[in-house]
């Protein structure tokens, strides 16, 4: 069936046909139209693929709406008219790197020539590397900005690219706006400069992977313990993507000598042969490297996503079962060992801080209060964290943070998250453990134990199309129209409206403000409900897709590590109860 093509995607059609476009682009187009189906091309053309406000993703393709030469070319070009804005008699260095996915070279070296024909000194990356890595050799090499070419744990039709400020950071207020502003003034691909200056680019690589290992390698805290256990069993898998590159080579210089890379993802392939969804988060993604866990009786087990800087992680349970642990869990051990160790060291002196998203557990609030430790919350997204930790430098020192979505970082040198350092800690940590006859998942129970067994699920609902849009702002808007008294018969105490920044007794009535300007807050649509047994329930639309998210977390003490199958039982009642009280469906 044909759909009708209305007049403004016609436009742009012909404007490809009839611009400066390369030939195979207009027979691509032209073969489109002669399928007979107006479907693609439609999609194809119907809007501009959005630079938003932490850069590009879509689907590979010719056409408006698809990544290829001329989208990143216009949104490259928009990026180097705001550098040159911002840094006038300056010269401008920026950093390039590029994940494991198809086009990720191709449309690397595209934002290198448009950068160095705009006057630029650019590093260019000669092979793939992590995005943490691209973000230490911002600050490393002393440039303004940065792109790493990757869509993250997208599918394999999927590209994009992030852009960082001078901090490392992915770009926050005012420059995201302002660049989004510059690139939505490209409106020709002849104001694009392609035209590469060669000189002006520098390929980088061996120098700048030795100079972070040794930042890496320097978070360790236990080497002894490490030592003492360096036989333990590492499986691990990069789930063909860029962790392949460090990851292994961090473990063995650490001092882990029985490190098992799952062969069948251990060579980068943007098609991601092997699964189906390149997510650590996603259980299936880590079924070659449980198997093979299985199959060694491994310690330990660690994916990280294509661009590495997210982490999944398993270990044996209190069962004998390998058992995935969540984003919320991973971060607070991360977070326990660090708190612990600097305690021990005697490093604790009032000035050190953590961060997290106001979607993480507050398990991570729990801990810095009983060690005297800041905790910052911001909103969802790790260059809130980075931006806190740029505003602290020099008064205040950064011990380590995360996020729920499986993103953590030790120490300030990388400001994104960072799965290279994260599978470092871990493993570190879980050798701590033995070393002290337990595991990763006795070191959990007894985290819980001493600040309290907490439990998150994540409740995605997906509403498509106009009308689903509309669902979920009026789900929002019902929401803060008439705010729950109470969830699952226990009573709502505070309610926290991040859109309006007010916070809300809603017992009394009584509203004080989120403090508007705070170090990673601003307006978002997000809302949380507190309640009086200590659950939090934040509710948040998504800003890419086409869903509102739910995010529930409760809490009940956990007096030994004989009780915990009886209190998890009670949380994932509790967690059922809320979600059947609020019609979460």
């Amino acid at each position: 069936m044909t759909t009708a093509i209305d007049s403004s995607t016609q436009q742009k059609i012909d404007r490809w046909l009839s611009g400066n476009y390369d030939a195979d682009t207009k027979a691509a187009i032209q073969n489109m139209m002669d399928s007979g189906s107006s479907t693609d091309l439609i999609d194809s053309f119907y809007k501009d693929l959005e630079f938003g406000t932490g850069g590009l993703r879509g689907i590979i393709g010719v056409g408006s709406n698809r990544m290829n030469r001329y989208t990143v070319g216009a949104a490259t070009q928009g990026l180097a008219n705001y550098l040159n804005a911002a840094f006038p008699h300056e010269q401008i260095k920026v950093a390039i790197a590029h994940d494991s996915r198809r086009m990720s070279p191709e449309f690397a070296r595209i934002v290198a020539d448009i950068f160095s024909a705009n006057g630029m000194v650019v590093y260019l990356f000669k092979e793939l590397r992590p995005t943490p890595e691209l973000s230490f050799a911002i600050r490393h090499l002393g440039c303004h900005s940065g792109v790493v070419v990757t869509a993250s744990h997208n599918p394999p039709e999927y590209n994009g690219y992030k852009a960082y400020w001078t901090d490392g950071g992915q770009v926050v207020a005012p420059h995201d706006k302002n660049i989004i502003a510059e690139v939505n003034k490209i409106q020709s691909i002849d104001d694009i400069k392609f035209d590469g200056v060669p000189e002006r680019i520098h390929m980088i690589g061996e120098e700048v992977d030795d100079a972070y290992v040794k930042l890496v390698k320097a978070n360790s805290i236990n080497p002894d313990a490490i030592a003492r256990q360096s036989g333990m069993k590492i499986v691990f898998t990069p789930i063909h993507g860029t962790g392949i590159t460090l990851v292994p080579r961090v473990l063995k210089e650490l001092g882990f000598t029985s490190v098992h890379v799952v062969k069948e993802q251990a060579v980068p392939d943007g098609n991601f042969p092997t699964v189906s969804y390149p997510n650590p988060e996603e259980r299936e993604a880590m079924h070659l490297a449980l198997e093979l866990a299985k199959s060694i009786d491994a310690d330990l087990v660690m994916a990280t996503d294509p661009d590495a800087d997210r982490v999944g992680a398993g270990a044996r349970n209190h069962h004998g079962q390998f058992e995935l642990l969540n984003g919320n869990q991973m971060a607070s051990l991360i977070i326990y060992y660090l708190l612990k160790a600097w305690k021990d060291a005697g490093k604790l002196t009032g000035k050190e801080f953590v961060a997290k998203t106001i979607v993480t557990t507050d398990l991570i609030d729990k801990m810095c209060e009983q060690q005297g430790v800041k905790c910052y919350n911001t909103l969802t997204g790790f260059k809130y964290i980075a931006e806190v930790i740029r505003e602290l430098e020099g008064k205040e020192q950064f011990i380590g943070g995360g996020e729920e979505s499986y993103g953590y970082l030790i120490g300030d040198f990388v400001r994104d998250k960072d799965a290279i350092a994260s599978c470092a800690i871990i493993a570190e940590l879980t050798a701590y453990a033995k070393d002290n006859g337990k595991s990763l998942f006795d070191l959990l129970m007894e985290m819980y134990m001493e600040s309290g067994f907490y439990y998150e699920s994540l409740v995605s609902l997906t509403k498509k199309g106009k009308e689903g849009a509309e669902q979920i702002q009026q789900m929002m808007a019902d929401f803060r129209a008439n705010p729950p008294k109470e969830i699952a018969g226990v009573p709502v105490v505070r309610m926290d409206d991040y859109k309006q920044l007010k916070r809300t007794n809603v017992q009394t009535g009584e509203t004080t403000d989120i403090e508007a300007g705070r170090m990673g807050i601003e307006s978002s649509n997000v809302l949380q409900f507190f309640t009086a047994d200590g659950s939090k329930i934040s509710a948040r639309p998504s800003g890419t897709e086409p869903k509102i998210k739910f995010y529930v977390s409760v809490t009940e003490p956990l007096g030994s590590k004989e009780e915990f199958d009886a209190v998890y039982g009670q949380l994932k009642e509790k967690v059922k109860r809320i979600i059947e009280a609020l019609n979460l469906k």
